[in-house]
């Protein structure tokens, strides 16, 4: 009797803990298909503040993760809002009269300079319209002080700093790791310039790296110093002088060499905004968040309810073979999206948002002949981010137009392919030894269990010379210049858009905005709507993969805190295949 007990007793605890589980999962649907949907306007009362705290990483396309810190009260998912998304939300705030100012609260900003140059632009914008622009925080790392300097007042708790010593750009290099443990990278690259191999085959920078480097963070370090110096209205030569010499220690030397206005605690602040909306001090202060605001509605017009679409497509990540994820751009997956946006009449042009550090060759060569196509049908507008360089260049080379940020770090025109020898580590770390028989001389071709042979090196070089020259010959062939310019600005080298914009490899400056309105123009569309791709569609074992991949992301997070990046630049690594078109691996501006 206590068996069938037992039985049952379990089969209904199953039951009933499964069909919660499932009630959950669709009531979290639910919500996820009501987040997507802007049916319902959000209301916003009058005399609001827009708050803004960007402490997280920013991706290009806002995206909705499930379950991620979900709301049980109004079953909502986690919204990361994306750059697009963000500067929409500054411009439409500046035109929506309940909104009175935004709240900057933030010490971290998860954006690369470009795109931290972008938002920046759109609060400059939005303090035109005559509201205010309030910034606080405890600590201000460099670059959200760079974005927060733009405000009218700049706060800073009297324990707190501001990050101002300048900028580094730190690579990692594996080589001594790698003859640890037995293993050698065996490495073929086209273009003197092309340091996404030193880190396998070097120990420290070559003077063309460094030099290329220098060069490169010079010219951001020197637009973000210009721009503090024109916001805050302070002296450049004083600026400067505060930054070489270290003098900002404290909240108090802050203040005193100009970086902020004011030293207060968040009380304080909230007491000065309750004075520019002209509340009592009892009365709450109306704070709208992004995830919120970013479904209100802007103004209704011809506009947004014309059949003419502009396609906003995203490509961000690496570029890899196949169909790939939600993360990375797959040949399969943006071929596809292209030829169906190409054949659609309703589409008139396409702004295709690279923000990529290139990835496989091969891959990049579909998606560049998927452009091309698709240009010589309707105008194709590549609005560069943070990167577009290697890969992310290769697939915007025959774009109609290409418009980038000052900071947006691209070029690095270059091939490489690194081939792994693990014969020391199978056999003397290991005592793993290999034997067998082949059909032909080549049959075991980039076995890993031996080096190369030099006929083979041979092989393996000219094939990366082949493809260098075919991706030097898509910039001749799609930006109109000459192959001795374009052999000269090559060589692997990484530009920031001002300096590629002097040799024509992008066509003028800007971000997404300027994009589109250069998307309507060349096709002459007046009245359009923006469609974003790739679509929004998860089905539910989408959703359950994404709070597996969620959850297990947020626990290394966790466990591993700074050296997370280190970390993911070991998966990149570990997923390297065939010929590469990429720029250096870990070159960050920080």
């Amino acid at each position: 009797m206590s068996f069938w007990k037992i039985f049952f007793g379990s089969l209904l605890a199953f039951v009933l803990g499964s069909f919660l589980v499932m009630l959950i999962i669709v009531l979290s649907i639910a919500g996820i298909a009501s987040s997507f949907s802007n049916d319902d306007p959000v209301g916003i009362k009058s005399n609001s503040i827009l708050s803004l705290n960007l402490n997280y990483e920013i991706p290009e396309q806002t995206t909705y993760t499930p379950f991620n810190g979900f709301s049980f009260t109004d079953f909502e998912p986690t919204i990361a809002p994306g750059v697009y998304d963000i500067v929409k939300s500054i411009e439409k705030a500046a035109e929506d009269p309940n909104i009175k100012g935004i709240y900057l609260h933030f010490g971290f900003v998860g954006l690369g300079m470009a795109n931290t140059g972008q938002l920046r632009d759109a609060v400059i914008n939005f303090k035109k319209s005559g509201k205010f622009v309030v910034a606080y925080s405890e600590i201000y790392t460099e670059k959200a002080y760079y974005l927060c300097s733009a405000a009218d007042k700049v706060t800073l708790n009297p324990k707190g700093i501001v990050e101002f010593n300048g900028l580094n750009a730190q690579i990692i290099f594996f080589k001594k790791l790698l003859d640890k443990v037995g293993v050698q990278a065996q490495v073929f690259y086209d273009g003197k310039y092309k340091s996404a191999t030193e880190p396998f085959r070097l120990d420290s920078m070559s003077n063309e790296n460094t030099v290329m480097t220098s060069v490169l963070l010079k010219d951001v370090f020197d637009k973000v110093m210009k721009s503090i110096a024109d916001s805050r209205s302070i002296n450049i030569s004083a600026l400067d002088s505060v930054n070489d010499n270290l003098l900002v220690q404290t909240a108090a030397d802050a203040k005193k060499y100009g970086l902020v206005d004011e030293v207060w605690f968040e009380d304080e602040v909230r007491a000065y905004l309750r004075k520019r909306l002209d509340l009592k001090e009892d009365e709450e202060i109306e704070m709208v968040s992004l995830e919120k605001y970013i479904n209100v509605r802007g103004k209704q017009g011809d506009v947004s309810l014309s059949t003419d679409k502009i396609a906003l497509l995203f490509a961000s990540g690496d570029i890899v073979d196949g169909k790939g994820s939600d993360d990375n751009i797959g040949s399969v997956k943006y071929a596809t999206q292209l030829r169906k946006l190409r054949e659609d009449d309703k589409v008139k042009a396409i702004v295709l948002r690279v923000n990529s550090p290139g990835g496989s060759a091969l891959a990049s060569d579909v998606i560049a002949r998927e452009v091309q196509l698709t240009a010589a049908k309707k105008p194709v507008v590549v609005s560069m981010g943070d990167y577009a360089a290697s890969g992310g260049y290769y697939i915007s080379a025959f774009a109609t137009r290409i418009i980038a940020q000052s900071n947006t770090l691209t070029g690095s025109i270059g091939v490489f392919g690194i081939f792994p020898n693990m014969q020391k580590l199978l056999e003397q770390k290991l005592g793993i030894t290999f034997d067998g028989v082949s059909t032909g001389k080549y049959s075991d071709f980039g076995d890993i269990s031996r080096p190369l042979r030099d006929d083979e090196k041979m092989i393996i070089q000219r094939g990366v010379d082949s493809i260098y020259r075919d991706f030097k010959l898509t910039v001749v062939r799609g930006r109109k210049i000459s192959p001795s310019l374009v052999d000269t600005i090559a060589q692997g080298r990484v530009w920031t858009g001002s300096q590629a914009l002097k040799f024509g490899l992008v066509d003028t400056l800007g971000g997404l905005e300027e994009a589109i309105a250069l998307a309507s123009k060349l096709s002459n569309s007046s009245k359009y709507r923006i469609v974003e791709y790739p679509e929004v569609d998860k089905d539910i074992f989408e959703i359950i993969r994404m709070f597996r991949d969620t959850k297990e992301t947020r626990l290394l997070k966790d466990k591993l805190g700074p050296f997370y990046s280190t970390f993911q630049e070991l998966q990149h690594i570990a997923i390297i295949s065939g010929m590469q078109a990429r720029m250096p691996l870990t070159i960050k501006i920080n």
